[in-house]
């Protein structure tokens, strides 16, 4: 079995996302940046994502850039899976070293299919303000952030300035205080297709909060999301979702959920050991 999960407020979660207290027994850091707590997860999920590392084929896929994924001590050290997705694909590491043959298809696909991302910016250009973009990055040459104030974004004009995109080969996605702008090519789901050619008979569950992960969702055998997250608040506001299941709980203890979620899964499978399935 694979299971492919996003990070950031499914498994890992900020201070501010994790709901409880930081102080709360059972809980560590996970990342510092400059000596600062930054990101954190319970002891339990810790657990039992480390078992299930053995036994079946783990594969965080994350939004994240590579420098930011390998942040993240304990998927350096405590749980070191055999691969990892960053960039929102557009990355994938393979025993820790990026695998050059996905990045050039990558590639690729983005000359045949999508504009270049200066030219995407500058279709996006014309409603940034500073009154609600309080910051704009490039990551990884691939796809772009803009940190904004939600209260102040002008939805209306961002869902125009969307469609105008999608015409050129990228996709806008509202995540919370952050606006993706991100080649249709760019997506986390072709990234774990890749990886699963290489264990063609393996089933696949899937986890993430965001619309980014929905893709990768609708593409799994079996799904599970938290109660929390931009897919949950479509799911508030409309009442409809994908093949996937919500949690229970929301914040620290839905990653705690979703990681028994998938030991069921993977002990009614009868999972043997990674090991075992590599001889």
């Amino acid at each position: 079995m694979i299971y492919a999960s996003d990070l950031d407020q499914t498994l890992i979660f900020s201070r501010r996302s994790m709901i409880v207290p930081e102080d709360e027994p059972g809980i560590r850091i996970v990342e510092w940046i400059n000596g600062k707590s930054q990101s954190f997860m319970s002891e339990a999920s810790i657990a039992v994502l480390k078992e299930l590392n053995e036994r079946l084929v783990f594969v965080p896929v994350t939004t994240r850039t590579m420098a930011q994924y390998r942040r993240i001590e304990v998927f350096q050290r405590d749980i070191v899976p055999a691969y990892a997705i960053t960039s929102n694909g557009g990355r994938i590491l393979i025993r820790g070293e990026e695998d050059a043959y996905w990045q050039k298809l990558v590639q690729d696909r983005l000359k045949r299919a999508a504009c270049s991302s200066e030219e995407a910016r500058q279709w996006f250009a014309p409603i940034v303000q500073p009154e609600w973009v309080k910051e704009e990055r490039l990551c990884d040459e691939l796809f772009y952030v803009y940190m904004v104030d939600r209260d102040k974004l002008p939805l209306e004009a961002v869902q125009e300035r969307a469609e105008l995109l999608a015409e050129r080969g990228w996709e806008v996605s509202v995540q919370g205080r952050k606006v993706y702008l991100v080649p249709a090519v760019v997506n986390k789901r072709d990234a774990v297709s890749y990886i699963r050619q290489r264990h063609p008979e393996a089933a696949l569950i899937a986890s993430g909060d965001s619309l980014l992960d929905r893709s990768l969702l609708e593409a799994a055998d079996d799904a599970i999301a938290p109660a929390h997250g931009e897919l949950y608040r479509v799911y508030q506001t409309t009442g409809q979702h994908g093949s996937w299941v919500f949690t229970e709980r929301s914040g620290l203890y839905a990653g705690e959920e979703i990681a028994s979620f998938v030991q069921t899964k993977a002990e009614s499978l009868g999972q043997r050991t990674w090991g075992e399935r590599s001889s």
